[in-house]
């Protein structure tokens, strides 16, 4: 399950649309392991394309820094599709770099935009639940 808020959702949204018609790509912060996103982080696709995204190496590292800094860890990466379903590609399975991640997709394939999030582990790809909560998410420690 990924747990997120609406003022995230309406980010993700909102970077997706920015993006279009190129593919967009952001960041979740959460606790390391956990559900619970504390923040999804906006960064630009460095392969610049409508087929696939990158989120550039120092961008990661800086984010990955802050999250460290505040007790959080990335636990995810959020992309969209420009003209399909919010289904994994071939490559975005391929690519996918952590197992304890989640892998939400926007897909602005049909007038309004629609998430769904998956986790990817070996190959093997499946569906999890998205929760959105108007209530802050829950602190470290």
């Amino acid at each position: 399950m990924l747990v997120l808020s609406n003022d995230d959702l309406d980010g993700m949204y909102a970077h997706a649309l920015r993006g279009y018609p190129l593919e967009a790509c952001g960041l979740l912060i959460g606790q390391w392991q956990g559900d619970e996103v504390h923040r999804f982080v906006p960064t630009p696709n460095a392969a610049a394309s409508s087929r696939i995204y990158e989120v550039d190496g120092r961008t990661f590292m800086a984010v990955e820094r802050a999250a460290d800094d505040d007790g959080l860890a990335i636990i995810g990466v959020a992309h969209s599709h420009t003209h399909t379903d919010a289904y994994p590609s071939p490559t975005d399975v391929k690519a996918a770099p952590d197992p304890d991640w989640h892998y939400p997709i926007v897909s602005l394939r049909g007038d309004e935009p629609v998430l769904r999030s998956f986790r990817i582990v070996a190959g093997d790809v499946s569906e999890e639940e998205v929760v959105v909560t108007d209530r802050p998410p829950s602190r470290p420690g």
